[in-house]
C-alpha cells in the first residue's frame, strides 16, 4: 500500500504524481519535465486536492529505495500525519491568508532541509489568499532555492481562485470528482461499512469522499442533510419560509460553535499556561495581565475561524439544496442524468410537479446567487432571506399553474 491509495479515482493524478517524485531523486540539476518547484492542484470540493498534495509531499521525502511513496518509511508516515520537519502544512484558518503569515513561511522555506530530501510547503486553499500574501509568495516562488518545492491547492485556476502570474509559475495537476462507486468501495473496504450503507452515502455526497464518510457515519451529519433538503418544502409556504431559513443559519452556527468548542479551549489554557497563568513565582501575576493582547490577538483569531467553518457548513447545506432542484430539473425534462439525491426522488418528483423548468432554473440561481453573496462577505441570514423569497416566488409565479 502506497501513500497514493488515499487518492480515490485519480490514477492519472497517481501516475504523473509518481513520475515527478522519481525524477526528483536524480537531483535537483537532474530535474526536467517530470518535476518541477512549483505546483498547483485543482478541483472540485471532495476531489482530494489537498489529499494529493501531502501524498506528493511524501513521496518527495520518501526514504525507500522502491517506488516514492512507500506509505511505510519514516519519512512517509511523518509527512501523513502532519508531523515532518520539513513538510509545512498552510492552513487558513480565518477567512483569509494574510501577508504576515505568508512571509514567516517564505522566510521558513528559504532554509536548507534538515531531516528531509525537501523543503516543502503545502498552502491549502491557496485562494484565500489575500493580494499581498500571494504577492509575496510569487517573489519566492518566481526564484525558489533549490531544495524547496511548494505545493498549492485552489479550487480552481480562474483568476477570482489564483492570481494568473501565480498559476503561470506552477505546474497544473486537475483532479476530477470520483466517481460513486470508487468512494462506495472505499468506504466498504477502509471503513468496513455495509455495502448498502456506503453506496448511499457515497451517491449522496456530491462525490465528497470525506463528507460520504461523514454521511454514513455521523447521525448529526445526516440531520443537518435533511434540514437543508426540508427547506424546498419550507419555501413553498410564506409562513414557514423565513423561520426555516433562520434554522438553516443557525444550525450552521451551531455546527462550528460546535467544531470549535474544544480547540479553542485547548489553545486558550495552552497560551494562559505559556503566559503564566498558575504561576506563584514573583511578577507571574503581572505578567499575565501584561498579555493581554496575546489572549486577545487568540480570541480574534479563533472569532475568525469560527466564522469561516460556520459559512463553509452553510456552503454545503446549499450546494444540497441546488442539487435537489437539479434533480427536479432532470425529472421535468425527462432526462436520465443520475440524480444528486436518489433517495429523495419523491421529491424532486413533487417539486418538478409544482412549477415548470424555468422555475427550477430560477430556483438554482437563487441558491448560486445566495453562497456567491456569503462569498463576498453579506450577512448569512439577509442573504438566505433573499433566497427563499426567490425560491418562493418561482411557485407561485402564473406559468408555475399553466403547464398541461
Amino acid at each position: 500500500m502506497t501513500v497514493f491509495d488515499r487518492l480515490v479515482g485519480q490514477e492519472d493524478v497517481e501516475a504523473e504524481l509518481t513520475a515527478a517524485a522519481t525524477a526528483a531523486r536524480r537531483g535537483v540539476g537532474a530535474m526536467g519535465s517530470s518535476m518541477t518547484h512549483s505546483w498547483l492542484f485543482t478541483g472540485p470540493p471532495g476531489s482530494g486536492r489537498s489529499v494529493a498534495a501531502q501524498c506528493f509531499a511524501a513521496a518527495l521525502q520518501c526514504t525507500s529505495d522502491g517506488v516514492p511513496g512507500c506509505g511505510v518509511c519514516h519519512a512517509c508516515t511523518t509527512a501523513m500525519a502532519g508531523t515532518h520537519g520539513d513538510v509545512r502544512q498552510v492552513v487558513p484558518e480565518g477567512l483569509s491568508i494574510s501577508v504576515k503569515e505568508m512571509r514567516a513561511i517564505v522566510q521558513t522555506a528559504a532554509r536548507r532541509p534538515s531531516t528531509g530530501r525537501w523543503q516543502i510547503v503545502v498552502v491549502e486553499d491557496a485562494d484565500r489568499l489575500t493580494e499581498g500574501a500571494a504577492n509575496a509568495l510569487l517573489k519566492v516562488v518566481e526564484e525558489p532555492p533549490d531544495r524547496t518545492v511548494f505545493l498549492l491547492c485552489a479550487p480552481s485556476v480562474d483568476p477570482q481562485d489564483i492570481s494568473v502570474t501565480l498559476r503561470s509559475r506552477c505546474r497544473h495537476v486537475h483532479l476530477v470528482t470520483p466517481s460513486a462507486d470508487s468512494i462506495a468501495k472505499v468506504l466498504r473496504e477502509r471503513d468496513g461499512l455495509d455495502p448498502a450503507d456506503a453506496r448511499l452515502a457515497a451517491s449522496i455526497s456530491g462525490g465528497h469522499v470525506g463528507r460520504a464518510r461523514r454521511l454514513a457515519t455521523d447521525l448529526n451529519a445526516k440531520v443537518r442533510r435533511k434540514d437543508a433538503l426540508d427547506l424546498a418544502v419550507a419555501a413553498l409556504r410564506p409562513a414557514t419560509a423565513f423561520a426555516a431559513a433562520e434554522e438553516l443559519v443557525r444550525s450552521a452556527d451551531a455546527e462550528a460553535k460546535e467544531m470549535s468548542a474544544s480547540r479553542d479551549e485547548q489553545e486558550t489554557e495552552e497560551l494562559r499556561t505559556a503566559l503564566g497563568a498558575g504561576g506563584t513565582g514573583k511578577g507571574a501575576a503581572g505578567a499575565l495581565r501584561g498579555s493581554a493582547g496575546v489572549l486577545k490577538d487568540l480570541e480574534k483569531r479563533q472569532k475568525s475561524r469560527a466564522t469561516r467553518t460556520g459559512r463553509d457548513a452553510l456552503d454545503r447545506a446549499l450546494i444540497d439544496l441546488a442539487g435537489l432542484y437539479r434533480d427536479a430539473l432532470a425529472v421535468a425534462w425527462k432526462s436520465n442524468a443520475a440524480a444528486n439525491h436518489p433517495d429523495m426522488a419523491d421529491r424532486a418528483a413533487d417539486l418538478a410537479a409544482r412549477t415548470t423548468p424555468e422555475g427550477l432554473l430560477k430556483c438554482i440561481e437563487a441558491v448560486l446567487e445566495c453562497r456567491e453573496a456569503i462569498t463576498v462577505n453579506v450577512k448569512p441570514q439577509w442573504a438566505v432571506d433573499a433566497m427563499v423569497a426567490t425560491l418562493g416566488d418561482a411557485f407561485r409565479e402564473p406559468f408555475s399553474h399553466t403547464r398541461g
